[in-house]
């Protein structure tokens, strides 16, 4: 199997609440569909010291700070500390890890954003999981369908090896590294998997596998930081 594409190469599971979701999974991609059940069942055991429920299946920490404008629907866990700002949209099925910022007509559906992640200002993020302190600039956002309807397949070079791994997913945004950087109006193309530490220069269409440490540059040219 595709190391690099694999949940232990791309992330630090000690960094989110749901880690128990990854159990016994090779890819991260396979748990898009069962993160709203998740939800669900994990929120009944959150410590209401701690979280309140303040809707159907929705839980927010009390220190997280929540603006009147922000719509939040459930099933949807927001983490400690976590910033949701104006007129943020959460749809659902979104899991909002610790010390993140949801900014601005930022709107999130099926997600899983890890810990210390922020997508601050006008960002799209749908079907997609976010690893620990990812960043998305301003306007960048995650394509989730392809223009064909058909189902997302994994493309790309793994340790010199081609890569083409069917997901049997119609929805499938990106799954971002630990530490990625998206530089802002950059579009993540259904399938896209970028590894740890990786930067995406701003503009950038994106599409399959970026390794880690790598800097995706205009056209679509991958270097190696090392």
């Amino acid at each position: 199997m595709s190391k690099g594409l694999k949940i232990s190469s791309l992330y630090s599971l000690e960094h989110t609440i749901a880690k128990d979701i990854f159990e016994g999974k090779d890819y991260p991609w396979e748990v898009l569909p069962l993160i709203g059940q998740y939800i669900i069942e994990l929120g009944k055991t959150l410590d209401k010291e701690e979280y309140n429920q303040v809707a159907d299946n929705v839980w927010i920490h009390k220190t997280a700070k929540v603006f009147e404008s922000a719509y939040i629907n459930g099933p949807t866990i927001i983490g400690k500390d976590t910033e949701v700002r104006q007129c943020a949209f959460i749809r659902g099925n979104a899991i909002v890890g610790d010390n993140c910022v949801v900014g601005n007509s930022t709107e999130l559906k099926n997600v899983i954003l890890f810990d210390n992640v922020q997508v601050p200002h006008y960002n799209y993020v749908g079907d997609s999981i976010l690893g620990y302190k990812s960043h998305m600039g301003a306007g960048s956002i995650t394509s989730n369908v392809k223009s064909d309807k058909t189902l997302v397949v994994v493309k790309g070079i793994d340790e010199g090896e081609q890569v083409n791994i069917e997901t049997g997913l119609k929805k499938f945004g990106a799954m971002l590294g630990d530490n990625v950087e998206v530089g802002c109006n950059s579009v993540l193309n259904p399938g896209t998997v970028i590894g740890r530490e990786s930067n995406i220069y701003p503009l950038s269409p994106v599409r399959g596998f970026v390794p880690s440490k790598s800097i995706y540059k205009t056209g679509g040219i991958i270097v190696s930081k090392e």
